[in-house]
């Protein structure tokens, strides 16, 4: 296991592992919570404190598992949750947020994002984050799924400028946004939070993986996740539902990826060579 997790500065100055733990698909099945519970415990307890969650996931099962193994510990714990864009009016924002707060049994959110661009003003959205900031409910707000028009767009408004990142799809086989959203923030220092970072895991199941992974002595999975925890301004947050992969998801932090082997991923996985369209997932 790695004796530190890494930390990447956002730009508030705060800083944050650089690894996280994802919760998609927690709290959707009763027989699985002690599992998804435990995982979360563990993943405490080896430094990996950001947890990211939202109030869609599980229709706020997952807000309940992570309130769970957070209990007696959240005071270690980075905590961020999303609202949905159906939810992103003034009054929404509030009420949302209360509810995610009640399910995650705190009085703050550390991080609340935006989950996708919707229908309701961006102006407005974020005049309710930053009410909810004043109210010490979050400590900073950000956004998720945002193109760099998007962003652009975000960082022109009134108080737009505090946005602390921008969570996207982003693994080896997910490299669109290198060619224009990846510079732009890296210029402007918002993180981006890379989730599916091993895709879902079908990238653990890769056989192009597999020869990188035998200079390592370690998996496929393990590969995807060091090339993602390598990209300069990148936090990763992959979903580990049982304790051995939580143990295998922070073994990845001591993979040191060398030039050959970039070399090797880039020939499988082609960095792309024009503008294309965000994905999500």
């Amino acid at each position: 296991m790695p004796s530190t997790v890494r930390t990447l500065k956002l730009p508030s100055g705060e800083a944050v592992p650089m690894l996280g733990q994802g919760t998609w698909k927690m709290g959707e099945d009763r027989r699985r919570r002690a599992d998804e519970v435990a995982a979360l415990k563990l993943g405490l307890d080896l430094g990996i404190t950001l947890i990211d969650t939202a109030e869609m996931y599980a229709s706020g099962g997952a807000e309940e598992v992570v309130a769970e193994a957070i209990a007696g510990r959240r005071d270690e714990t980075f905590l961020v949750s999303k609202v949905l864009p159906s939810n992103a009016s003034r009054a929404g924002v509030k009420r949302a947020c209360e509810a995610s707060l009640k399910r995650l049994a705190t009085d703050r959110i550390d991080l609340y994002l935006l989950h996708w661009p919707g229908s309701v003003p961006l102006s407005e959205t974020v005049e309710a984050f930053e009410a909810l900031k004043s109210q010490g409910k979050i400590r900073h707000w950000g956004v998720s799924n945002f193109d760099t028009d998007e962003m652009e767009n975000l960082v022109s408004l009134p108080a737009g400028g505090d946005v602390q990142t921008n969570q996207v799809l982003y693994n080896l086989s997910r490299r669109g946004l290198e060619f224009d959203l990846g510079p732009w923030s890296r210029q402007r220092l918002i993180p981006l939070m890379a989730y599916s970072p091993v895709e879902q895991g079908a990238l653990a199941r890769n056989a192009r993986l597999e020869a990188v992974a035998a200079r390592h002595n370690a998996t496929a999975a393990q590969i995807a996740l060091a090339w993602v925890m390598m990209q300069d301004g990148v936090i990763a947050i992959p979903k580990a539902g049982r304790q051995e992969h939580v143990r295998q998801n922070a073994a990845a932090l001591d993979i040191a990826l060398t030039a050959e082997d970039l070399a090797d991923l880039d020939r499988v996985f082609p960095p792309p060579t024009r503008k294309r369209g965000l994905e999500m997932i």
